[in-house]
């Protein structure tokens, strides 16, 4: 195509030192055509590249496609981008939505409205869901209701509040299916709203009010919902006596942190909480794990009754682990 083209070859196998002397070299004009692999979609700055082209574009995500096009035109010279794809070759629809956006929005600072459209295409995954095993599931529904919360605040300008900063600082990491199924709230933004207003509570009438709203609108609390619920009971409860974080340990233990426990209450620990530990230093309790039964539930009560001295059914002591 073009005769007397000097032109050199830049891939993902090559070792540093020699990628990076052709593309000083490719920067110096010292050779016209650079053919490489999505190697070059990022942290390539070459202001004298004004034409770029893609073979097997409709292979390509669209940030791809959109980091690759940015490659050109960088500088005062116009740039040109073609994307080629096979003529005789079906194409998926999310593949044509794709490189139809990425034709589409071709102005400055258009960033923001590739990135809304992938996210249109692609879907925003199940966040919410109760098959969710990335994020979720390794800071806990607390700590991630909570982030998400945040996040959706920002996003709307609102200021963060005392209450929030309070709460980001509670933790509850317990082995617990607690959340909204997708089958009891289909829509994915009424499911957020309802995860942020759970997430908000802050004592037993908010969450009464919380848990009527849901029965309300979307009838009975399957087991999931009804965990969730428990779960912010909970975090209400420690709120008030002050306590950050409540964990499970590999001694199959509940730890509760920081908790300062008066005479009474630690006499109230020995006497009726077998296999219970105190550390007074660290401020903090551990309490033997039930064999079977509800976790949330069971850890709110015994904190009830140890910090309130509420009598408790001998049949409610758990037996300390093996």
């Amino acid at each position: 195509l073009v005769p007397g083209a000097r032109v050199e070859v830049a891939h993902g196998h090559m070792d540093e030192g020699t990628l990076e002397k052709v593309m000083v070299r490719f920067w110096q004009r010292e050779f016209d055509v650079l053919v490489a692999t999505t190697i070059i979609e990022s942290g390539l700055d070459v202001p004298n590249a004004n034409t770029l082209i893609m073979e097997r574009a409709d292979l390509l995500g669209l940030a791809q496609l959109y980091q690759l096009r940015g490659r050109v035109g960088r500088s005062t010279q116009r740039g040109y981008a073609y994307l080629f794809f096979p003529e005789h070759q079906s194409m998926t629809e999310e593949a044509y939505k794709r490189l139809e956006t990425i034709a589409t929005h071709t102005g400055l600072a258009s960033g923001t409205s590739i990135a809304l459209a992938d996210l249109e295409i692609r879907g925003a995954g199940s966040i919410l869901g109760g098959d969710q095993s990335g994020h979720v599931a390794s800071v806990g529904f607390d700590a991630y209701a909570q982030l998400m919360r945040e996040a959706v605040d920002e996003l709307r300008g609102e200021p963060r509040t005392d209450a929030a900063e309070d709460s980001a600082e509670i933790r509850i990491d317990l082995p617990v299916d607690a959340h909204l199924p997708h089958d009891y709230i289909a829509d994915e933004s009424l499911r957020l709203e309802a995860y942020r207003k759970v997430a908000a509570v802050r004592d037993a009438p908010g969450l009464r009010a919380v848990r009527e709203e849901l029965v309300d609108r979307y009838g009975p609390l399957p087991p999931p919902a009804e965990r969730l619920v428990t779960v912010a009971a909970l975090r209400a409860a420690i709120r008030r006596w002050g306590i950050r974080e409540v964990t499970t340990t590999p001694r199959r233990t509940v730890r509760v942190n920081p908790l300062v426990l008066s005479d009474q209450q630690e006499v109230r620990l020995r006497r009726d909480f077998p296999g219970g530990l105190y550390n007074a230093a660290a401020e903090a309790l551990e309490l033997p794990m039930p064999r079977s039964g509800e976790l949330v539930g069971w850890t709110a009560r015994q904190l009830k009754a140890l910090l309130s001295g509420q009598p408790r059914s001998r049949r409610a002591v758990a037996a300390p682990g093996r």
